[in-house]
């Protein structure tokens, strides 16, 4: 559609790339326009590609009691890189769109999926269950096993592969966890509440004593096993007891080598709910920059001020109350908003989800430098092979109650490598489709999720930024047109 918001926030982008030299003045890195409001900024090519070494985070956040690390699954401070298969954007993407398309049915009539219904983690990225996920290890069992999950703030229940494995288990790099070996681990009964909150037809006359589970995901990925609780470890300071997960004995699919998943959802059964005496429903993240960086996942608010975090109200999803659901407003580019109104994004409805890689907006709703050919969903890309240095438009995006984020400048594009670099946004089908709120335009921010007040956070440098070395940069840098 010619006019549509998406051809209009695309040609926004373009317009603007090449007439913010006219209209604007350099100093120390950012463009400011006539009001002295940062707009676009200008970086080192060099910096929107990852690093080949490991740059774990130095924040304050990585030193929380409650806190673990995020890494990305394919980066090089991941152990599960050593799987030797190259990163596959194709695929990613692919796997992506199957994600999406698992979300927005589960918005509008699918109701088959498993229900349920401060500590921190680092965080790592990861491709899995057709998105590009990001990775936590935690301690399960006593004594306690280490073991790599994806987080998910879009599933219910938390499970890893178990021995044996009666159906089948994919390869993963820890050990396939053991229940005979751990003496704080039990089987979950039938007649539980942990049970019931599970889908129909999980229990009744399949249930014979223990409680079975099974839960699949967008892509056809798998996992089929038993209810049981267990010790979970979160840092030597951080324990929870009795914690109920699924110890999958048949599992298949897009998991990579990760042991597991770890579910963040707004559900009953999720590690959310089951922590809400310590830690009061309230967990945050941040995603770095970068596959080179390392981020975290932290639960409770652990005596942090959230002096710098603007709250918007989580928003109720149609149908489907795992997700997280966020009112989205507007989309301006620098500084303008763009004329689109607000009822294009509120009669689809928003979430925002921590295992979609690129943000999916409404369909209704060029530059200076050398465009490259369209790459898988994306057509918008440009070739920045032949460039020093880049002129990145701002983007902001406007949440309910006055939220305005402006986003990392890693946040706008998704790079394939120098000469493949695309808008990291992409259509969906049609309007009437749930608008989705990816980690790619998450990065880089400290997202706090006050489940029990029922609000969003956004806090601005949460973890490390891939800034590229500092330089000055002068006006003949910025003439970069081929």
């Amino acid at each position: 559609m010619e006019g549509s918001f998406f051809c209009v926030f695309r040609r926004a982008l373009l317009f603007l790339s090449l007439h913010v030299l006219m209209i604007c003045f350099m100093h120390q890195g950012y463009t400011y326009g006539v009001e002295g409001k940062i707009t676009s900024r200008t970086v080192p090519v060099g910096s929107l590609l990852p690093s080949t070494s490991c740059s774990p985070s130095t924040t304050k956040a990585s030193n929380r009691k409650s806190t673990l690390e995020v890494i990305h699954k394919h980066g090089p401070c991941s152990q599960l890189v050593q799987d030797q298969n190259p990163l596959n954007h194709t695929k990613i993407l692919l796997q992506d769109e199957s994600r999406v398309k698992w979300i927005q049915s589960k918005s509008s009539n699918s109701k088959d999926s498993l229900k349920a219904s401060a500590v921190t983690l680092p965080v790592k990225s990861g491709i899995t269950i057709g998105t590009g996920n990001y990775l936590v290890k935690v301690g399960l069992g006593t004594p306690k096993k280490d073991l790599t999950l994806i987080f998910d703030t879009g599933s219910p229940l938390t499970w890893t592969q178990c021995k044996p494995c009666v159906g089948s288990c994919y390869n993963q790099s820890d050990p396939i966890f053991n229940p005979s070996r751990s003496s704080s681990y039990a089987n979950v009964s039938c007649a539980s509440t942990a049970c019931s909150q599970l889908s129909s037809g999980q229990g009744g006359s399949r249930c014979n004593g223990t409680c079975p589970y099974s839960i699949r995901y967008g892509d056809d990925s798998f996992s089929i096993g038993f209810l049981a609780t267990e010790k979970l470890t979160i840092s030597p300071t951080e324990m929870i007891d009795n914690f109920e997960f699924g110890c999958g004995e048949n599992n298949q699919g897009l998991f990579g080598r990760a042991a597991g998943l770890i579910g963040l959802s707004d559900s009953n059964i999720s590690i959310v709910e089951q922590t809400a005496a310590k830690y009061d429903k309230y967990f945050s993240y941040c995603l770095p920059s970068s596959t080179s960086f390392t981020g975290h996942l932290t639960f409770g608010k652990d005596g942090r001020a959230p002096c710098s975090v603007s709250f918007t109200p989580l928003s109720t999803v149609p149908q489907n109350s795992e997700f997280y659901g966020i009112s989205i407003i507007g989309i301006s580019v620098e500084g303008k908003p763009l004329s689109i109104p607000s009822t294009v994004f509120s009669n689809a409805g928003a979430v925002i989800d921590s295992g979609t890689v690129i943000t999916r907006l409404p369909p209704t709703a060029d530059g200076e430098y050398t465009t490259a050919p369209a790459v898988s969903l994306f057509d918008t890309c440009y070739d920045f092979s032949k460039e020093s240095t880049v002129v990145i438009p701002s983007i902001t995006f406007s949440f309910a109650e006055g939220v305005n984020i402006d986003l990392d400048h890693s946040g706008i594009f998704y790079v394939e490598d120098a000469s493949h670099v695309c808008l990291a946004f992409a259509a969906n089908a049609a309007d009437s489709d749930l608008v989705i709120y990816g980690n790619t335009q998450q990065r880089t921010f400290e997202v706090v999720y006050d489940v029990a007040g029922r609000k969003l956070g956004f806090g601005p440098n949460g973890c490390p930024k891939m800034d590229g070395p500092k330089r000055k940069l002068s006006v003949d840098m910025l003439n970069v047109r081929n």
